[in-house]
């Protein structure tokens, strides 16, 4: 923790009797993720020097996470760059050239989980047998024109009707399925076949939006996420270039790795420990549940600062270190906010926000990659899609935890050979990836080698040489892999979760309205008690700020929605401080 040198100053300002006394206002990211890192070069590009980044992992990236076999990238994380015009992370990655190698066929307009638009998709039954390829363009093509439909919902400001429960999932599956029935063209066996398809589709559709089931998504809220016009790009040396590339700009000593934060203690206006030290914490809550990062009984460091220093926010880290801080922004998972929130901010969420992270929805999609010795596929097939003909009629996409390997959709092939090898890419979701991420490698392994098996009627498929696998679900820093809006949320919702705190009228002022948090003690009742000054001070405005995939509206789930949130929280400080700096100039 950085020293601070105190000052008589007892100007009424908060913003300039900071600024006198310490020169620059000391700003805290929580997060070395895409969000977090923006945050923080925007930051120190206009002239703030006092930043800090804490992040919890041993590692920068957050859930962008490239791993190196033998000649290969591979990514548990991120991959697509989701189009060209206008993204960010596009523009930073070419002018790095980093998409020098990136061949034709990873610059991909279609469905995005698809590793190469070359070839085609091979549909196969769990009987063993390949769907027809015309049977798979009709469904194909009937599916796209509901899955319209269901944009414009919100685009067109539509009526959502009762039998869809506002559901993406129920309404898709109802309206392709009555389109199916009524066609009057197709024999019996090929309307079975694509009423089958539909339960397929969606389970690529959940992989895709990180959802347990499609039937948790807001219909009418769906079409308000944005796609930026171009291709969808693959980074071949990996997108943890970008994180790095973000990186490059920050000096080392402001990113702390392995620094989990417990609790942001906010709105102390004038508080400090009267102490000269915290006592040493026995058995605590761990806001991460599992205890990593925790140090229980570790001493306290950092627990004092300059006695006429005045801080708003006093960040406590897992290693009893206090961190006080003029504003704090805040990039975790919305996960980890919806796992921990009550335990993470002292005082607690005004009740919109706590509504709005209860609302909005986040799940698990995770990737197999399975290694084989030489490829069984035809040089054709772009991926091998997984159809269960006895779900035909189902109405649900959640399975018993035995039979968690029917939510894989299906397995991509990497693509080119020369760079991958021969490796499949396989997708599963919601809470059936939970339980996959509770098994062993052995047994993932021998589950996927009987399904592809099954579906290809190929009885001789060797085990994979090698498997790798992402477990998002269960990291405790994470708790999921993106957001979604959930039925019942809207991307009003996303503007709550993004909005600072304190609650102010003015981000320029410090006059604006706040919930103040009682007089009492600064620490929760697992920290050691310390009495603090009663006397409150003007609110300092912006002391907690959100930033993440999840704080953007249009662009929540995406890298460059990650990048751009964290961006737009720096900006709000950068402009904050404006008057001031120039003043100083």
């Amino acid at each position: 923790m950085q020293s601070c040198e105190s000052s008589g100053d007892s100007a009424d300002d908060p913003l300039s009797r900071g600024l006198r006394r310490r020169g620059q206002p000391r700003v805290v990211v929580i997060g070395a993720g895409l969000a977090g890192l923006a945050a923080a070069k925007a930051l120190l590009e206009q002239g703030f020097t006092d930043v800090t980044v804490l992040e919890a992992s041993s590692h920068i990236g957050g859930r962008v996470q490239s791993v190196k076999l033998g000649h290969a990238t591979f990514e548990l994380g991120a991959t697509w760059i989701h189009g060209s015009h206008g993204n960010p992370i596009y523009h930073l990655a070419e002018a790095n050239g980093l998409l020098e190698e990136t061949t034709d066929g990873e610059r991909s307009v279609g469905r995005i989980s698809l590793y190469s638009k070359n070839g085609v998709a091979c549909y196969l039954t769990n009987h063993g047998r390949r769907i027809p390829k015309d049977v798979v363009e009709e469904f194909s093509d009937l599916y796209n024109e509901v899955y319209n439909l269901t944009q414009e919902f919100f685009r067109h400001d539509k009526p959502v009707n009762a039998e869809s429960q506002n559901s993406v999932g129920v309404f898709t599956r109802e309206e392709v399925r009555n389109r199916i029935r009524n066609d009057p063209d197709d024999p019996e066996a090929t309307k079975r076949l694509k009423l089958a398809m539909i339960q397929q589709y969606l389970k690529v559709e959940s992989c895709e939006s990180s959802s347990h089931s499609m039937d948790e998504v807001s219909l009418s809220a769906f079409g308000e996420w944005t796609e930026i016009p171009g291709a969808h790009h693959i980074i071949p040396s990996g997108f943890m270039r970008v994180v790095e590339l973000l990186a490059e700009g920050i000096p080392a000593h402001v990113i702390q790795l392995g620094k989990p934060v417990r609790c942001i203690h906010w709105d102390q206006a004038s508080a400090r420990p009267r102490g000269p030290e915290i006592e040493p914490r026995g058995e605590g809550d761990h806001n991460h549940d599992t205890g990593e990062g925790g140090q229980g009984g570790e001493e306290p460091r950092g627990g004092r600062w300059d006695e006429d220093e005045q801080w708003p926010v006093v960040v406590e880290c897992e290693d009893c270190e206090l961190i006080p801080a003029d504003h704090v922004i805040v990039t975790v998972s919305l996960g980890v906010l919806k796992r921990q929130y009550t335990s993470f901010f002292r005082p607690g969420l005004p009740t919109e926000k706590v509504a709005a992270i209860h609302r909005l929805g986040i799940g698990t999609t995770d990737k197999i990659f399975l290694e084989f010795e030489e490829p069984f596929w035809g040089p054709e097939c772009n991926s091998l899609q997984f159809v269960w003909e006895d779900e035909a009629e189902s109405h649900t996409l959640t399975y018993p935890p035995e039979l968690w390997y029917r939510k894989i959709c299906g397995f991509d092939v990497l693509y080119p050979p020369e760079r991958y090898g021969h490796v499949l890419s396989g997708w599963i979701c919601g809470e059936e990836a939970l339980v996959m991420e509770k098994c062993d490698d052995e047994a993932v392994a021998e589950i996927c080698t009987e399904m592809l098996r099954q579906f290809t009627g190929n009885p001789n498929i060797p085990k994979p040489r090698r498997i790798l696998r992402s477990a998002w679900g269960s990291n405790p820093y994470f708790r999921g892999s993106y957001s979604y809006t959930q039925v019942g949320s809207s991307g009003a919702d996303v503007e709550k979760l993004a909005k600072p705190l304190p609650y102010t009228e003015s981000s320029k002022t410090a006059h604006g309205s706040s919930t103040k948090q009682q007089p009492g003690h600064l620490f929760s009742s697992k920290c050691p008690e310390q009495p603090l000054d009663a006397n409150r001070g003007a609110v300092k405005p912006m002391q907690v700020l959100f930033s993440g995939e999840a704080t953007h509206r249009k662009y929540y789930s995406t890298t460059h929605g990650a990048l751009l949130s964290g961006q737009r929280e720096a900006a709000r400080l950068i402009e904050m401080y404006r008057d001031l700096f120039q003043q100083g100039t």
